[in-house]
């Protein structure tokens, strides 16, 4: 079984605990307009929006396990390998495969993903660390945003709060599509229904780290003014607290 990968790298402690391999997985299901790896959207996933420039490599699950069985050396401080992509669930039978290998390998598992997938919950006992993104509390705007609704999400999300050990929920902050302070107390207000004793919160200000290889690909470039300052930041990192919600930075 192979995986189709777009990029690969060593980082410290951005995707995971530690010094950490991290794969890049082609293909997603969502149309995020700031994506920031637009390069990892599988050819032919979405005729509006196939960047058909960026061929992926196929490795096989094997080879990547063996590598990083290769790579045990430089794990330190907690590290281990990180699957993201594009979106990793894509892929979701090999990425099983893989997760299961390098767990009865011993490596630390991680895995960022936008927990769209109906059967997240199954590689919930291959992951030692989850992050999961959610972009939109409102399913109308969600959808507006990326492309899909947010129900199956909310309910993964429940799922993985419920039932996963060590859990970071990312929450992109977007100008003008989420980043209010209505929008800060609606998540905030939405994630305090539930336990979140085994959870963090990290916000990530817009950026656009993407826009030129958007324009390499040949695909406009869709937000404007989508900035946002440290106080905006700061208000949601307060509403979360005071909502008993733990922030982080990686």
């Amino acid at each position: 079984m192979q995986l189709n990968v777009f990029r690969k790298g060593f980082n410290y402690s951005q995707d995971g605990p530690g010094h950490r391999l991290v794969y890049h997985l082609q293909g997603c299901n969502m149309a995020c307009g700031w994506c920031s790896n637009p390069e990892g959207l599988a050819k032919g996933a979405d005729p509006d929006r196939d960047p058909g420039l960026f061929p992926a490599l196929a490795w096989e699950v094997e080879a990547m396990a063996r590598e990083a069985r290769q790579c045990l050396p430089l794990f330190y401080d907690g590290g281990g390998v990180t699957l993201t992509g594009g979106e990793a669930t894509v892929q979701f039978e090999a990425v099983k495969m893989l997760l299961r290998r390098l767990k009865d390998d011993g490596i630390h598992t991680a895995m960022e993903t936008n927990a769209s997938h109906p059967k997240l919950q199954h590689l919930f006992p291959l992951i030692d660390y989850l992050i999961l993104d959610f972009k939109h509390y409102d399913d109308s705007k969600h959808k507006a945003a990326t492309g899909i609704g947010n129900a199956g999400i909310k309910e993964n999300i429940q799922k993985a709060l419920a039932l996963h050990g060590n859990l970071l929920v990312r929450i992109p902050l977007i100008g003008g599509i989420n980043d209010s302070e209505f929008d800060a107390t609606q998540f905030a207000a939405w994630f305090g229904r539930f336990h979140t004793g085994h959870a963090a919160f990290e916000f990530l200000p817009y950026h656009e780290y993407g826009r030129r290889m958007w324009e390499r690909i040949g695909r406009p470039y869709r937000i404007e003014n989508g900035f946002v300052d440290g106080q905006t930041v700061a208000a949601f990192a307060a509403i979360f607290k005071a909502n008993g919600l733990e922030v982080i930075h990686t």
